[in-house]
């Protein structure tokens, strides 16, 4: 990675073979319609399957007579039921066989009040294979699962804690644990993995992932992410998660990159990131070069992708805040909203838009940054040895709107917003609250500007906006953004529409009240 392209970091998917698994049930009566065929040819009856340690895959998967391997727990179950996993560790490779049905869903999941570990301890990884695998199936649900210790040193191969691939549709991640999956290959683009990968690799559009409530921990993905969302997926929630101490980037919804072959469907569209809480995302303890001095390391990141909204999010010590950015040719990111955001405490920029600098054509096109509390980052330098601020806008950035945001720079940096490159058209700033208790700084075109009269012309805007008041914040120390009932942040913002502001602050809060909003991610 030269110099000139210190500015940025590269995805790489490294993709398997797919594979398609059709089960084909045979005619039956009513009585028998949920029943399926057992290995010897006859019929189970429709049931919950249990597994534990110290089962035999030879029984028939009831609770007193539990087969061994969850392999075959899916085996066994029929739509509408479940797979109880008892308590203990499972060192296998997970493949969901089969699909449920419309409103029977089959679940994987723990016995009630237990614990069930699905562990890579000891299994081998090639190419690109994950320790749970859903591949062209539907219908289908694992929840409340630990899924760990899926290593490797092996350069050139990806591996996952979660994949769900192949055109699947109607899949739900809920309240699992997912940590220790680790690609450790010292070759910087040879190092590739992710906790939860939902790839749409098919022209078969994936529609209807729901990923919830999970936790995603102590994972080493070297140049990929921790949740990703990639390829032809058109509608998905990705919401309530707690992703920390990972390498690279938080969450990212993409397009542009390998996983799918035909460029109208490679792009992720029509999503939801929300209630998230992103912190200690380090790029540093990676391969990735760039990384070495600078973390780069975006907490959220929709990147080439389309119509995604990222709301209500907490993210926090990362490297980068939030991102919606595009580092890829023909696949700007376009028609997103983040909005209702807190963030803090990142090394570089809180919230970035646009293309990287000298690297690609992709930029940020049609998008609102509104009503977010960006507070306290830029810690380092830049890969230019710059401030990044607080807001940082770089190659092809158009028609976007930065509403309606508090913006507080740390007293030494001082950059509240940061256009770094000439270019870009119809950017609209207005209706923000700046307050800085040290520096004042805007930069517009790369020209810095400390007087705010001179920064507004310069931008051609911002007239809604104010500079210099305290926005009073409940408790600073505390990281408690509240507003005082005298901030003069209360009821001061510009609405937009619900659409666009959206209906909750950052505490499920009505957000418009008698046709006010306040400014900040709370009402």
């Amino acid at each position: 990675m030269n110099t000139s392209k210190l500015d940025c970091f590269k995805h790489v998917f490294i993709l398997g073979t797919i594979v398609l698994s059709f089960i084909v049930l045979p005619a039956c009566s009513k009585k028998s319609s949920l029943a399926g065929p057992d290995s010897a040819g006859g019929q189970l009856a429709a049931k919950d399957i249990y597994v534990a340690v110290n089962g035999n895959d030879s029984n028939p998967g009831t609770l007193d007579k539990p087969v061994n391997t969850i392999k075959k727990g899916l085996e066994l179950v029929t739509p509408g039921f479940t797979v109880f996993v008892r308590t203990g560790t499972y060192k296998e490779k997970v493949v969901f066989p089969k699909s449920g049905r419309k409103d029977k869903v089959i679940t994987l999941k723990p016995y009630q009040g237990e614990k069930a570990v699905i562990s890579g301890e000891g299994l081998s990884v090639s190419g690109s294979e994950a320790l749970v695998t859903m591949n062209g199936v539907s219908f289908v649900a694992i929840e409340g699962m630990d899924v760990c210790n899926f290593k490797t040193s092996a350069a050139w191969v990806n591996v996952d804690g979660i994949v769900v691939k192949g055109g699947s549709t109607n899949v739900t991640l809920r309240k699992n644990r997912v940590y220790n999956i680790e690609n450790n290959a010292a070759a910087e683009m040879g190092r590739s993995g992710h906790a939860i990968h939902v790839i749409g690799n098919t022209d078969v559009v994936m529609t209807k992932i729901l990923v919830e409530e999970n936790e995603i921990f102590d994972c080493n993905t070297g140049y990929s992410e921790n949740l990703t969302v990639n390829g032809y997926v058109d509608g998905f929630e990705v919401r309530k998660n707690k992703i920390y101490n990972g390498e690279n980037i938080g969450i990212v919804a993409a397009g542009g990159y390998a996983a799918n072959t035909n460029p109208a469907l490679n792009y992720v569209r029509n999503g939801i990131i929300a209630d998230n809480e992103v912190f200690n995302i380090d790029g540093k303890t990676g391969p990735i070069s760039a990384f070495k001095d600078h973390n780069g390391a975006i907490g959220i990141y929709v990147d080439g992708a389309r119509n995604i909204i990222v709301e209500r999010n907490l993210v926090r010590d990362c490297g980068r805040g939030i991102g919606i950015v595009s580092e890829t040719d023909n696949f700007p990111t376009q028609e997103c909203v983040v909005r209702n955001n807190l963030v803090y405490n990142c090394a570089l920029a809180g919230i970035y838009l646009g293309g990287y600098i000298g690297y690609t054509g992709g930029g940020t096109n049609n998008c609102y940054v509104v009503n977010n509390t960006i507070y306290h980052n830029s810690k380092d330098l830049g890969y230019f040895n710059e401030v990044e601020g607080e807001v940082r806008l770089t190659e092809n950035c158009n028609n976007n709107v930065i509403n309606n945001n508090i913006i507080c720079p740390r007293a030494d940096r001082g950059v509240f917003i940061n256009k770094q490159v000439l270019g870009g058209t119809n950017n609209v700033i207005t209706n923000n609250l700046y307050y800085s208790q040290g520096l004042n700084i805007w930069r517009w075109d790369n020209i810095p500007y400390t007087d705010f009269n001179l920064w507004k012309a310069a931008c051609g805007g911002d007239a809604g906006s104010v500079s210099g008041t305290d926005p009073q914040f409940v408790n600073t120390v505390a990281f408690d953004f509240h507003l005082k009932p005298t901030s003069p942040a209360k009821n001061t913002g510009g609405v937009t529409s619900a659409l666009v502001n959206g209906t909750t602050d950052k505490d499920g809060q009505t957000r418009i009240v008698n046709n006010l909003i306040s400014k900040g991610a709370y009402q």
